[in-house]
């Protein structure tokens, strides 16, 4: 599903415009980037949780030519989902 695709499908299930759907996934968007920004997390009870997580520094190869390089340590945004969500795409534990 892609961007237009949730927008379309927004509206349908609220009932609003589709202008509204957009307004409101932008904020969303804002809202969960900026927090994540400032190093803080975003937890959706029964969905998820989306974090920022530490990637130490480390050693790679360039495919190309093979040469060692070195990667700087980065911070990545992450997400973690909800039991709630697990079960809803995996099923019910047998």
């Amino acid at each position: 599903m892609n961007r237009k695709e949730l927008i379309d499908a927004l509206s349908g299930k609220t009932g609003s415009s589709k202008a509204d759907a957009d307004r409101n996934i932008a904020a969303l968007i804002e809202i969960v980037t900026s927090t994540l920004k400032k190093g803080d997390n975003v937890a959706l009870v029964g969905f998820g949780t989306f974090e920022v997580r530490k990637r130490a520094a480390r050693a790679g190869r360039n495919p190309s030519t093979g040469e060692a390089i070195k990667i700087k340590a980065a911070k990545v945004p992450a997400f973690k989902a909800g039991a709630t969500l697990k079960m809803a795409v995996n099923g019910p534990k047998k």
